[in-house]
């Protein structure tokens, strides 16, 4: 049976090089998504640990009050620093100053990087310093910096440029040393400059007797954990000892949230493909044991069993799952390298990270393509077993089953509607999953009983012969056409999905602009990790003639009441000004979703580990994508080092012309780096680029799995078109031209492309709004995108069947008439 089952393969291998297709494509992309991710992994893992190789211990402030990777704590105190080198066992100690630092260009303008703008103070021991001098030589007078590579070029500096760095008030310095990380440019995607250590204790610390922390280097022979152990023993409370492999790691774990979040989204991705590639063999499966079915009869005529016809279909697709699997691992590398350009190039990665090419991601991928692959042809596998004798006494296949079809698909109907209007009504998103799964099964269950009236009604339009021949041929095989049809309409759905999300975050953004912001004009640092301008910011724009109100804004995380809370620093009094917060009094401001009335006593602990007890001054309604407290920068500025502002909030003037007001903010704004000056259309543009640029990640990655499921609509056609050769020939026969077969098979095609299209678009657009009205956002349905998304689906169904068009059009007449 097994030599029969390799015959039978070699045989058909035309008929499943669609099915192959779609099993290397859809490993290919599980396959590169774990490439990336364990590039990601490697790569962040092997510079944080460059960062710190150096350090056996660290000494510093034990407060943490920040889950955000890359969140500094308070400083120490710098007469720490001769008691840290009388311990035994230390060989070397230096102090550690850290901050914001953000390059400019000569003009002033700041230089935009992805992550961090870090400035500190040049570590004169090399055996605790990373960074390594490529050109020029290291700080040694007042104003001189060094700055990584990466950063000068994209600023266009070099050794001898007086230029300007925003600590965040504009230093005016001179670069002497153009620096490396390693044999990288840069560390990851950071800048970074340093300066003498005299400087950066002025310009880095609001209290100069201080330091962000001491990097220390035990001797020979002393391991870091012991020599920890010993400078705790002389530390004062507050300040703790941590070996560099324990900061290291510690390090790696906060990063390792983002990671987590990147795999989960890749993930999804690639079951997405994987899940049509999926429906992809299924169909091409059914049809090929559809087909078969006089010649399993026979088998079973001539003493085959059950058990060896299921066993035949089930070797055959484990042959198929495996050559694809082995394919689409190997493809799954390159289509890694392109992943991570992409990511690269939408500011979603450092670029300096080289591929990974461990084997464990075939080792998961290869498997689960073959396990997928048995599972897609189960069904079909089954189906062949049961095959009777008696079929070989029949001249064609016919399509039975499904009587159970519209009771199932109706409970399970029903129980997703359940689940989804629970998860609307309880704005749970982890309930919106369930129902999104079990919306999933019921479209796919219903889908034949669907398919019949949609192109029945939709077929009806088409014109002339052709026209009916094509709709005929949809209609007496519903299965078959909500087979091919599915997993187009997965991909679809998922696609809508994300357009409809995007769409409704910037209507939620311009809700919350409009709901919240009574000004006209933002200025806006823009970027992340720690971007920010001087808090001096606010009052040059405050006192420009066009301006009524202004108010600077920061963020910053802080314990609230032993919680990890995310606040605002601002002042509220002024920021009521700009923002519709009431009417706040001078203090602590929370709003009314946090529960807390006016006067009750909130614990707050500060980044430099402070503890106070701040009384709640005034409350206000809560603002979408604005932090439930707002502390007084008079009490925060005590407690850091540097205190930035993330945005200021403007107001004009009545009768203030907004081009003439805009243009004299970007002039106040230009000593601070010139953020952006932005409109409020601007600034919700702004609020959005980031989904934007996601989306664009997701289009270009789902692209693979619509392209599994054309392959998928393309093989059920060439199926097709080979089940029906005398049916062709017939046509040819009676006089059809080579054209109108083509036609015939096109509008086929369309049908089934515009049945997956539009029921993805529906199932889309109903699991996007329970999504967004489950979130809590402003569901916002895109028109015009999702007129796109039908035109490209239906247009796309005609580019599947070109191939078989041809095929059909193609066959001899005789031939065709000849075949049983």
């Amino acid at each position: 049976m097994i030599r029969l089952t390799l015959r039978e393969l070699n045989a058909r291998k035309r008929r499943l090089a669609g099915s192959f297709v779609a099993v290397l494509l859809g490993v290919a992309f599980l396959a590169g998504t774990l490439v990336l991710g364990d590039t990601l992994e490697n790569g962040i893992t092997t510079l944080i640990g460059r960062a710190y190789e150096g350090t056996d211990v660290s000494v510093r402030n034990a407060a943490n009050v920040a889950d955000q990777p890359g969140a500094r704590r308070g400083n120490i105190n710098a007469a720490l620093l001769p008691r840290v080198r009388a311990v035994e066992g230390v060989l070397a100690a230096e102090p550690v100053i850290q901050g914001v630092g953000e390059p400019t260009r000569t003009d002033g303008k700041a230089i935009g990087v992805q992550g961090p703008r870090t400035a500190g103070n040049w570590i004169t021991d090399p055996r605790l310093n990373p960074w390594r001098i490529a050109e020029g030589r290291a700080p040694r007078a007042p104003g001189e910096i060094v700055i990584d590579r990466k950063a000068a070029g994209d600023g266009d500096l070099r050794l001898g440029d007086r230029t300007f760095v925003l600590v965040p008030d504009r230093v005016p310095v001179t670069i002497v040393g153009i620096l490396t990380f390693g044999e990288a440019d840069t560390l990851g995607g950071t800048s970074f400059v340093a300066f003498t250590y005299e400087d950066a204790r002025r310009h880095l610390l609001s209290i100069p007797d201080q330091v962000t922390s001491i990097a220390v280097k035990a001797t020979g022979g002393t391991s870091g954990t012991v020599l920890a152990g010993r400078l705790q023993d002389v530390l004062p409370p507050g300040v703790e000892a941590i070996t560099g492999d324990d900061l290291a790691a510690e390090n790696i774990d906060a990063v390792g949230v983002f990671l987590d979040v990147v795999r989960a989204f890749l993930s999804v991705l690639a079951a997405v493909s994987l899940l049509v590639a999926a429906f992809s063999i299924h169909n091409t499966f059914a049809i090929l044991v559809a087909q078969r079915t006089r010649e399993a009869a026979l088998l079973r005529v001539i003493g085959a069993s059950r058990r060896q016809i299921l066993a035949g279909v089930l070797v055959e697709a484990s042959l198929l799952g495996l050559a694809g699997a082995l394919a689409g691992g190997a493809a799954g590398y390159g289509l890694a390298a392109l992943l991570k350009r992409l990511f690269t190039a939408m500011g979603f990665g450092p670029p300096t990270l080289p591929l990974s090419y461990d084997l464990s991601p075939l080792l998961i991928a290869v498997p689960v393509g073959v396990v997928v692959t048995l599972v897609a042809c189960v069904a079909p596998a089954v189906r062949a077993g049961r095959v009777s004798p008696f079929e070989a006494m029949r001249a064609t296949a016919v399509e039975t089953g499904g009587r159970f079809r519209p009771p199932a698909g109706a409970v399970i109907g029903t129980a997703a509607a359940a689940l989804l209007t629970w998860a609307v009504a309880a704005g749970n998103l982890g309930l919106a999953g369930g129902g999104a799964v079990l919306a999933l099964i019921a479209t796919v269950v219903l889908g034949p009983l669907a398919a019949r009236p949609f192109t029945g009604l939709a077929g009806s339009a088409l014109p002339g012969v052709t026209g009916r021949l094509a709709r005929e041929n949809t209609l007496r095989s519903p299965r078959r056409t909500a087979g091919a049809a599915t997993s187009l309409m997965i991909g679809v759905g998922v696609v809508t999905l994300f357009t409809i999300f995007a769409s409704s975050l910037s209507a939620t953004v311009e809700r919350d602009a409009s709901d919240a912001f009574s000004g006209d004009l933002v200025v806006d640092a823009g970027g992340f990790g720690n971007a920010g301008f001087s808090p001096r910011l606010e009052t040059d724009v405050a006192a420009l003639p066009q301006v009524a109100a202004a108010a600077g804004l920061g963020n910053a995380q802080a314990r609230i009441d032993g919680e990890v809370r995310g606040v605002a620093i601002a002042d509220p009094v002024r920021l009521s000004g700009v923002l519709r917060l009431g009417r706040p009094a001078d203090g602590l401001a929370v709003s009314t979703d946090t529960g807390l009335a006016a006067g009750t006593p909130v614990r707050v602990t500060f980044p430099d580990g402070a503890v106070e007890t701040l009384p709640v001054a005034s409350t206000f309604h809560p603002i979408g994508g604005f932090s439930d407290y707002v502390i007084p920068r008079s009490a925060w500025r005590p407690h850091v080092a540097q205190q930035l502002d993330a945005r200021v909030y403007v107001r004009l003037r009545p009768g203030a012309v907004l081009a003439d007001a805009e243009k004299a903010v970007e002039r106040a704004s230009a000593v601070h780096g010139s953020p952006d000056v932005q409109t409020r259309p601007e600034f919700v543009d702004a609020r959005t680029e980031p989904v934007r640029d996601l989306l664009m990640i997701v289009y270009v990655m789902l692209a693979l799995a619509i392209l599994i499921a054309l392959t998928g609509i393309a093989n059920t056609l060439s199926l097709a078109v080979h089940e029906r050769t005398r049916e062709l020939g017939l046509l040819r026969a009676v006089g059809a031209t080579r054209q109108q077969v083509k036609a015939t098979i096109r509008w086929e095609s369309l049908l089934v492309a515009l049945f997956g299209t539009a029921g993805g678009v529906a199932l889309g657009t109903v699991l996007g709004w329970v999504l967004v009205e489950a979130g809590g956002s402003v569901f916002d349905l895109p028109l015009p995108p999702i007129a796109i998304i039908l035109a490209v689906g239906a247009s796309a169904g005609v580019l599947a069947a070109i191939r078989p068009a041809r095929r059909a059009a193609r066959l001899p007449v005789i031939t065709a008439l000849a075949a049983l």
